[in-house]
């Protein structure tokens, strides 16, 4: 009988036998990695880690052809041998290793025709791939029990020499903590670098190497507005080129303009070219937009205060992830696509799933090196979005969703179906896979119509736009007046206009679909306007918010807008940063509120017949000054294509009035924006209004008599309505009716019962709210009131030094959570002032003076330009009365 192991077979073995000890040994080092990163260590895996990994998959290649052959020829050799349990072990034996193999072939995801997606298929692939090891020792000593007996001492070998390698590798090879850089090297902006270096351009312009995986999601980027930041977005270009030369013109260079860089040009700053002056605008980094490395690089924020507060970090990368050679280069891709741990941990980090990663960005405060004045607020997507309803944070919105938006990215970066390589399952159809949409939908219409964008990515923004705020044709009042008889609600009662009578037409915009003030962003130059037209018959014979043929827009329009304005009251029409100071008039429309708009009109003297109203909420990112100042050419017609939000129609004088289910919800939005209106020239009219939604049973309507009694001091009533909501079984918000009664106390002079029910609210105890994923503790004005209310109960306490002692001490800690939300609030840092100086601390109490100094407005320069600015604009000075009526006249086109 021949012997079962010959010569040849036999050298076969011992190659096989070394193979797979040196796996072991690397596989030891690996699952330790493993092992600890998921006990919390942080991420271990180094670049010499990937070396290993690579190692890995190198010695699993080579060992499956020798294997493979070593098993069929041994197999050959032995299955007939009378020794059957040795023959039984060799079998399982060689299944479980071609298992083992095999698994890991495919979990490389190397071999096109093998390569495996779906998240849970790899799972199963990958703990079948841990688990086999152990398996295959087990039978590999079954079989060798069953015949030659075992040395041992080999294998006891591989297992120290593996376990000493392991752990002097990763004790040698450990992370280290990266160096801080100097704070102020790329300021105004408050970005850094992890190292305190610059990062070389070529570094954070990778995106075709992005693309090699992540085809899907490089194409939306490439017609993104992130995509065209920078210097390759005309309007930005304009804008920044006209800062620039100003500030060189001013300071003798261009530093202050980094303001702008650190958001929008990261590439040139970052690489230090920015402010070079050969710079060039045209240049490669310049062009480069955000792109992918750019901001999947940043790996830290460090605080909610915005312009670019963020950390970046040079990435790491694999071994040959940017080598000439192709087969280098495919093997860096196949230990991406095999271990893509690394990959992620480095360019997803959890701080890109927050607001506050958007927020460092979207949230802006104009420095004094750029505007030489003062610290003003800028534009700010992420505090209006934090302390809303719609983030689930605030205990005071009029309306709250089903389930609260944990952050921007629910709307701006919503789940599409997709085979990228980073695709996965969608939660509702898990079969499907999906990838977060780069394109991020929004609002700027302008780039792909000025660039020449398919088709596809206008259609985007305009059905993100679509019905974001809604256009309700409410009511009439007869005599032209606020305080006329109202005839409400149009199409639920029968009106008919009588000629040549005066009347005041409300219309309701309500804010639905965005998470955060309407519009945002460049709200000085976006151009939101109401369309109206009142015809009889086939002839119009009152207009507002037409276009001419020039493309202009009436400019006695109601704009959703802010009309924005410098030191000397003249209005910012070019989006010069440095210039801008405040605001004339601000019609933007907080989440889940309203805006009622005023209109009034005379019907013509031979009117007869039915008169139809027709309004439409329009949208174009630009307005026709801008346009032209940044096409540089005076005369252009604006061409920026017109967006229609939403639309409504009323006919009155017919008989017959359809049922109204959403009657309350109307009088409900219409009370609102008359309630949010500026000074108390509309409160009695919000008044009626709300008493109209109590009628129809509803206790929102009770919630808002509140709001309207305590904005006009009327306590008492306040209370009582507010008793009275508190009883009815069908409130939604009863949050919102705890911090209302709270208010009440506090006005009464009931400062613990005030503070027991604010302090309650902080951990938002009603079931219903912590299931819709509401968290009242983030709200920084509710904060606030409650440092307020303890400092005010320690005055009350001067007899009792240590019970004075303990309620500073409160208001302290509440001033201090809500600054940790947003250090900027200057009414904050007055009231901690307050209650550190009360408490002996000097110095703390200096220095939150100075921060209140720093961060509160000079109201005397503001009045200034404020008067300035509506003498020379009587159009803008109408429209920034408390309560704005806008006359409707006929026009000729």
């Amino acid at each position: 009988m021949r012997p079962v192991v010959g010569p040849r077979l036999r050298r076969l073995l011992q190659l096989v036998l070394v193979l797979f000890a040196l796996l072991i040994i690397n596989s030891v080092y690996l699952a330790a990695v493993t092992l600890l990163e998921s006990l919390g260590y942080g991420s271990l895996q180094t670049l010499f880690y990937q070396y290993m990994f690579l190692g890995h998959l190198a010695l699993g290649l080579l060992l499956l052809l020798p294997f493979l052959v070593y098993g069929v020829a041994h197999w050959r050799r032995a299955h007939s041998r009378p020794n059957r349990r040795a023959v039984r072990a060799g079998l399982g034996l060689f299944g479980l290793s071609l298992t083992l193999l095999l698994s890991g072939l495919l979990l490389t995801r190397g071999l096109p025709l093998l390569e495996i997606r779906h998240p849970d298929t790899r799972r199963l692939l990958y703990w079948l791939h841990v688990v086999s090891p152990l398996l295959v020792v087990w039978m590999f000593v079954l079989h060798r029990l069953a015949g030659p007996s075992i040395r041992w001492w080999r294998g006891a070998g591989t297992a120290v020499v593996a376990l000493a390698l392991t752990g002097v590798s990763l004790w040698l090879l450990r992370p280290q903590a990266p160096a801080s850089g100097p704070d102020q090297q790329f300021g105004p902006s408050l970005a850094q670098t992890a190292d305190g270096q610059l990062i070389p351009a070529d570094t954070l312009m990778r995106d075709r190497y992005c693309a090699n995986c992540h085809g899907d999601a490089h194409e939306q980027w490439r017609f993104s507005a992130h995509r065209f930041a920078s210097f390759n977005n005309p309007a930005y270009r304009f804008s920044v080129e006209n800062t620039r030369a100003v500030l060189l013109e001013r300071d003798g260079h261009t530093r202050g303009a980094r303001f702008c860089a650190g958001c929008h040009d990261l590439v040139p700053l970052f690489s230090g070219e920015f402010d070079r002056p050969d710079f060039d605008p045209d240049g490669a980094s310049a062009q480069a937009g955000i792109t992918c490395t750019a901001c999947h690089a940043i790996s830290a924020v460090n605080s909610p205060r915005g312009n670019a507060d963020y950390t970046i970090s040079q990435p790491e990368h694999y071994p040959f992830a940017f080598s000439s050679s192709g087969f280098l280069s495919w093997v860096s891709d196949t230990l991406i696509r095999a271990k893509p741990d690394f990959h992620k941990s480095t360019f997803l980090k959890p701080v890109h799933r927050t607001p506050e990663f958007c927020g460092a960005c979207h949230k802006v405060h104009l420095p004094r090196e750029l505007n030489q004045y003062r610290w003003l607020r800028g534009q700010n997507h992420f505090d209006s979005f934090t302390q809303s309803g719609v983030a689930g944070t605030s205990v005071s919105s009029f309306h709250y969703p089903e389930q609260a938006r944990e952050n921007c990215g629910q709307c701006h970066m919503p789940l599409r179906p997709s085979d990228d390589f980073g695709a996965r399952p969608l939660p509702e159809n898990p079969e499907v896979l999906a990838i977060h949409d780069h394109g991020f939908p929004g609002a700027n219409t302008a780039l792909p119509h000025l660039l020449g964008f398919p088709d596809r990515v206008m259609e985007q923004h305009q059905r993100f736009l679509a019905g974001a705020v809604t256009v309700d044709i409410f009511s009439l009042r007869e005599g032209g007046s606020i305080n006329g008889e109202l005839l409400a609600p149009l199409g639920a009662v029968p009106v008919s206009l009588q000629p040549g009578r005066d009347y005041l037409l409300e219309v309701v915009l309500r804010n639905r679909k965005t998470g955060h003030l309407f519009t945002e962003g460049t709200a000085d130059s976006n151009q939101v306007w109401l369309e109206l037209t009142l015809s009889a018959g086939d002839s119009a014979f009152a207009r507002s918010g037409f276009i001419s043929a020039a493309g202009e827009v009436d400019p006695a329009a109601h704009f959703v807008n802010a009309y924005v304005i410098d030191r000397q009251g003249r209005r910012i029409d070019r989006r010069n940063a440095e210039d801008i100071f405040t605001t004339l008039y601000n019609n933007q429309i907080p989440p889940g509120a309203a805006d009622t708009v005023l209109y009034r009109f005379t019907t013509p003297p031979d009117l007869s017949g039915p008169v139809t109203i027709e309004a439409s909420l329009n949208y174009r990112k630009f307005d026709s000054r801008f346009f032209r100042l940044f096409q540089g050419q005076p005369e252009a017609v604006n061409d920026l294509p017109v967006t229609r939000i939403d639309t409504d129609r009323r006919v009155l004088g017919q008989d017959g009035q359809p049922v109204d289910p959403n009657r309350w919800q109307r009088w409900n939005d219409y009370g609102i924006g008359l309630l949010l209106k500026e000074g108390t020239g509309a409160l009695r009219q919000a008044e009626a209004a709300f008493q109209q939604v109590v009628a129809m049973g509803r206790p929102e309507g009770l919630v808002n008599l509140a709001r309207v009694y305590l904005r006009e001091g009327r306590v008492d009533d306040a209370e009582a309505v507010l008793q009275r909501a508190s009883r009815e079984p069908g409130l939604t918000a009863p949050w919102t009716v705890d911090w209302l009664t709270g208010q009440v106390n506090f006005q009464n002079g009931y400062i613990d019962e005030a503070i027991a029910v604010w302090s309650r609210l902080v951990d938002t105890p009603y079931p219903e709210a912590r299931h819709r994923g509401f968290n009242f503790g983030r709200d920084y004005r509710l904060l606030e009131q409650l440092g307020m209310a303890s400092f005010e109960r320690a005055r009350a306490a001067r007899l009792h030094p240590q019970q004075q002692a303990e309620y500073l001490r409160q208001s302290i800690q509440w001033y201090e959570r809500a600054l940790a939300l947003e250090p900027e609030l200057a009414s904050t840092h007055y009231g901690l002032s307050r209650s550190l100086s009360m408490l002996g601390d000097d110095p703390g109490a200096t220095r939150h003076r100075q921060l209140h100094d720093r961060y509160r407005s000079d109201d005397n320069a503001r009045d200034r330009a404020v008067s300035l600015a509506r003498a020379a604009d009587p159009v803008a000075a109408l429209a920034a009365d408390d309560v704005v009526v806008y006359p409707l006249g006929g026009h000729d086109d």
